[in-house]
């Protein structure tokens, strides 16, 4: 059953929101020593032999990278680096757009130069950008649908370890948002932090009481202002010492429509500039529901985690 409501107006926290991934200087330079580690991997510090034993110095060519089956595309600035990082003779050509919708069988980029180096590029490119659509795509697949309803599709830290950024980046291109870039970009107290204070006889309103004491004593004044405050709860008994507490945002770990429905009722009689933030159990089967249950964002690791490739292939002209 479709939400016939009017889209809520987004709430953000009150000191701002997570920083999102843009393709820039900063994760280029980043993207470069990844892609330098992913080619010393494939060659070990030697050749292609078998291209060096079979193929012409000489020989030059133009090949597609083809989609074999549809999706979103992200990852064209990183085959751009790929291809100069083999070789700067290597011409890589994007032919759509990052973040574009494509169908099986469509051209997403040329690759122009000498054979020899086309192919020590093929396989990292390919493996680069097919991970990279494959979140996109399933990013893009939850943010269609809830399509309507006001909410947000964010990430997790559940990322290929050294692929942090790269896999918040093609979060982006598929429509999501980016959730706390690692452990020094936010406080977000959760269920074994929670257990440990439980031990000091601390609950969870307690918990950020004494996050909020610890950020205002730690940091400098911007800063301690624009650092997130969240807490992970599973109980509604719980939500309305957090709220009290001054939480930014509060995570909703595994709760049904019904409870979620409740938990929207009691922020906004309470604290509604709170942002909720429901997870866990998150499908494209669920999404919705939970969506329509009033919640501003919905967390997920799967696209990150659990999301296929999609696959590419290098075609010759």
């Amino acid at each position: 059953m479709t939400d016939s409501r009017p889209a809520s107006p987004v709430r953000v926290p009150s000191g701002g929101d997570f920083r999102q991934e843009r393709w820039d200087a900063a994760l280029a330079a980043d993207a470069e020593r990844c892609v330098r580690d992913w080619l010393a991997e494939d060659l070990g510090h030697e050749a292609d032999w078998t291209s060096v034993g079979l193929v012409s110095p000489t020989a030059t060519a133009e090949l597609a990278v083809v989609a074999r089956n549809a999706g979103v595309v992200a990852g064209l600035p990183v085959g751009q680096l790929v291809c100069g990082c083999v070789d700067e003779e290597l011409v890589f050509r994007p032919l759509v757009e990052e973040a574009a919708a494509v169908r099986a069988g469509d051209a997403v980029a040329a690759i122009a130069g000498p054979v020899r180096d086309i192919l020590v590029a093929e396989r990292t490119l390919l493996n680069a950008m097919g991970r990279m659509s494959g979140v996109a795509t399933a990013v893009r697949r939850l943010v269609d649908a809830i399509e309507g309803t006001g909410c947000r599709i964010y990430d997790t830290r559940k990322t290929v370890p050294g692929w942090r950024r790269l896999d918040k980046y093609a979060v982006r291109a598929g429509g999501g948002w980016n959730h706390r870039g690692g452990l020094f970009d936010a406080i977000l107290i959760k269920d074994n932090h929670l257990a440990q204070l439980a031990a000091e006889g601390l609950g969870p309103g307690q918990a950020v009481s004494r996050a909020r004491a610890f950020v205002a004593q730690t940091f400098p004044a911007e800063r301690a202002a624009a650092m997130v405050v969240e807490v992970e709860i599973d109980l509604l008994d719980d939500l309305p010492a957090v709220l009290a507490a001054g939480a930014d945002i509060v995570l909703l770990d595994n709760m049904g429509p019904t409870a979620l429905r409740a938990a929207v009722a009691m922020r906004d009689a309470a604290s509604p500039g709170v942002v909720l933030e429901a997870s866990g159990g998150i499908s494209l089967e669920t999404v919705r529901e939970i969506a329509e249950a009033g919640v501003d964002r919905i967390s997920s690791g799967w696209p990150t985690h659990d999301a296929p490739w999609l696959d590419f292939g290098l075609d010759w002209a």
